[in-house]
């Protein structure tokens, strides 16, 4: 039984991924739509409320409740697994702050349908790199679950994390330039 639950558990993490990778590309898109002249920003924003609108609740939502589900579910089946173990508990706090960006998605979507512009797109390029950095650093504590092979991933998420953030201001200038 363990063998299956597993394998649904990471087709639906790979599913909430896809939702956590895409969702911001569309709030991107639709706080930028909100810059356009206000006949072309009225259909592209109404555009974008339906496609985030069956993201977040067709696919995303969905996948992040099953994951969840699934992986309590292999936990119970699972006793190699101890609660107290450190790269166990590292995880664990990595799913939660997972679970709490999700939720800031929600949240801006939230804002977004009430005409409520609080986040740039450039807040929201670097927002969307979040998801990125937390499956790295959740599948490396999976696989290597011991303390140094964990001291080596997080010094190399340090890593990843600058080259997106440099990734993200060259883009932004190379942005500019262009429409200059």
């Amino acid at each position: 039984m363990y063998i299956y639950l597993k394998t649904i558990h990471i087709i639906f993490i790979v599913t909430w991924f896809a939702g956590l990778f895409y969702f911001p590309r569309l709030l991107i898109y639709d706080v930028e739509a909100r810059l356009k002249p206000v006949v072309e920003s009225k259909i592209l924003v109404e555009q974008f409320r339906i496609m985030q609108k069956r993201l977040l609740f067709g696919i995303t939502w969905p996948s992040m409740v099953i994951t969840i589900i699934l992986g309590i579910l292999l936990k119970t089946e699972s006793p190699h697994i101890n609660w107290g173990d450190t790269w166990f508990v590292v995880k664990l706090i990595f799913v939660s702050c997972l679970i709490f960006y999700h939720l800031s998605l929600h949240k801006i979507y939230n804002d977004l349908k009430r005409n409520e512009v609080k986040v740039t797109g450039t807040f929201l390029r670097i927002w969307n790199e979040v998801a990125t950095v937390f499956l790295i650093a959740i599948v490396f504590l999976v696989e290597f679950q011991n303390t140094i092979s964990m001291l080596y991933g997080l010094a190399g998420l340090a890593v990843l994390i600058a080259v997106l953030m440099a990734a993200i201001k060259i883009y932004k200038l190379l942005r500019e330039k262009n429409a200059s």
